[in-house]
């Protein structure tokens, strides 16, 4: 019985070394559940989010910093070829492959509600945008 004990925590131990090991080289961007982006402080003072670009949407889906925030976005591609572009900040990243990274930096100038968006193909047409709110 005592084995079998030993047997379920060393396994147990195992999974979740594996899951945190597989997570140690993500950015420490943190979302809530509604898909929400939290921005951190990097050490540079910007405001630095990680935005996962896949077939067809962008993980967050909505971002909000405030009005005269440096804002860094690192921007992963998981899948396909995409890029991430907001037009009011003449922000754009490069048309990336699957497993690429990108960033792009700039200083959130103008308050209001602003559109991220993939700009190959009809990706924008089929989902591929977030929303960028700047307070």
């Amino acid at each position: 019985m005592k084995k079998t004990y030993i047997v379920i925590i060393i396994l147990v131990l195992i999974v979740l070394g594996i899951f945190f090991f597989s997570r140690k080289g993500e950015a420490p961007t943190l979302t809530n559940t509604n898909n929400v982006a939290v921005p951190i402080l990097n050490a540079a003072g910007e405001k630095e989010i990680t935005v996962t670009g896949q077939n067809f949407s962008f993980i967050p889906n909505s971002i909000t910093v405030n009005k005269g925030d440096k804002v860094r976005i690192d921007f992963k591609n998981a899948d396909g070829f995409h890029n991430l572009i907001i037009d009011e900040f003449k922000v754009a990243t490069k048309t990336i492959k699957t497993g690429d990274e990108e960033s792009v930096e700039f200083v959130a100038d103008k308050i209001g509600s602003f559109q991220y968006y993939c700009s190959v193909g009809n990706h924008r047409a089929m989902g591929m945008w977030g929303t960028l709110i700047v307070k």
